[in-house]
């Protein structure tokens, strides 16, 4: 008789036991009909869980990994909820949920809309951000309470549209307070990652979570600021005016030399009038055979020295010459040359008279006015 009875009692005996299969459950309730759960059964709580009582909607025991048999004396929230007393044996009434206590990682956040702030530099502007996070169940028990309430099985995507807003809301009032420049962000996202999920966490520990690991990948800023930016960056990358025109040439060389439909003409002028400009300021910088010119103010280059013209004087059908400046300001003395002698030089139109010459009608001002009648 003694056998039939054990074989019969381990065969009543419960099993409560939660084996996850998902990787986004977070709470699972283990299911049985009535929630009739027999006095003395076994529960085994793996690692990375949590079992919670809950009795008629209120909060009991919460059980951390390990072998339990479920007796009086290991239930004693349960045991006053119901005032039961030590010689208690039936069968009771209650709720079990399995809390997944691990963390839940590589979860993403961003802002869905641009962060308004005022940077010291650039004045009101926006910026965007994203990153990663990880989110731990730290208190079970509160958590069943404040989120999960009666769901049978709530799972990771149920809660982490609320975590997001509460990370943006919490990165936007952190970045707009925080007075960092937008160019030093990017090299502040470590410290900027340590005040938000410190932010985050007082928030998220009402509802029973917490925070342990918090990312800020990227800070970006509109296409407007980032292009004026580039242009900046450029600019100093040149270091003065002079050198951010050649740079600018450059440039406009190299895309007029991409451009397949204007016209290989037009982008070989306009490169060979640039290349040349950009020679002549090179040339203007270096100094005289190529020297670097020295620091402080520049000299300015020597004018170039004037062009020497030789002239052709037409007399009686014939021409002779070429004479210099002052080979024609020596027969100008000596009346050889008149102000009616007929001139020629290089570039000039056709003969004209000496003294309709400007640059040898000098020649004539500085001779002595003819001697007075006898």
């Amino acid at each position: 008789m003694m056998g039939i009875f054990d074989f019969l009692t381990g065969e009543f005996i419960d099993v409560i036991h939660w084996v996850d299969d998902t990787r986004d459950t977070m709470v699972w309730r283990f299911e049985r009909e009535g929630h009739e759960i027999k006095y003395g059964a076994k529960l085994t709580v793996r690692e990375g869980q949590a079992a919670v009582f809950v009795h008629e909607g209120q909060l009991a025991d919460v059980f951390t990994p390990g072998l339990y048999m479920l007796e009086t004396n290991n239930m004693p929230i349960l045991t006053t909820l119901n005032h039961w007393d030590h010689g208690f044996r039936s069968p009771f009434k209650s709720e079990i949920y399995f809390v997944n206590t691990t963390r839940f990682s590589n979860l993403k956040w961003g802002t869905k809309n641009p962060i308004m702030l005022r940077d010291p530099e650039f004045g009101p502007t926006r910026l965007r951000a994203f990153g990663t996070y990880t989110v731990k169940v730290a208190d079970p028990a509160r958590f069943l309470s404040e989120i999960v309430g009666t769901d049978g099985e709530f799972t990771m995507d149920e809660i982490s549209y609320q975590i997001r807003n509460i990370i943006v809301q919490a990165f936007s009032r952190i970045i707009a307070g925080s007075g960092i420049p937008v160019l030093d962000m990017a090299a502040n996202t470590a410290d900027l990652g340590k005040l938000v999920a410190a932010e985050i966490s007082k928030v998220v520990a009402e509802y029973g979570l917490t925070i342990p690991e918090f990312y800020i990948e990227n800070i970006s800023l509109p296409p407007a600021v980032e292009e004026a930016l580039d242009k900046r960056t450029s600019a100093g990358l040149a270091g003065d005016l002079g050198k951010f025109t050649q740079y600018s040439a450059a440039e406009a060389m190299t895309a007029a030399a991409k451009n397949p439909s204007g016209g290989a003409g037009i982008g070989a002028g306009l490169g060979m009038g640039m290349g040349m400009a950009m020679a002549q300021q090179m040339a203007n910088q270096q100094g005289p055979w190529g020297a670097a010119p020295q620091t402080g103010q520049a000299t300015p280059p020597p004018p170039p020295p004037p062009v020497e013209h030789v002239w052709h004087i037409a007399e009686n059908g014939k021409t002779h010459g070429p004479y210099s400046k002052a080979d024609m300001g020596r027969m100008a003395g000596d009346g050889k040359l008149t102000r009616d002698s007929h001139v020629w030089t290089a570039g000039q139109d056709g003969w004209l008279r000496a003294e309709d010459v400007a640059e040898l009608a000098q020649l004539f001002t500085v001779l002595p006015p003819p001697p007075p009648e006898a």
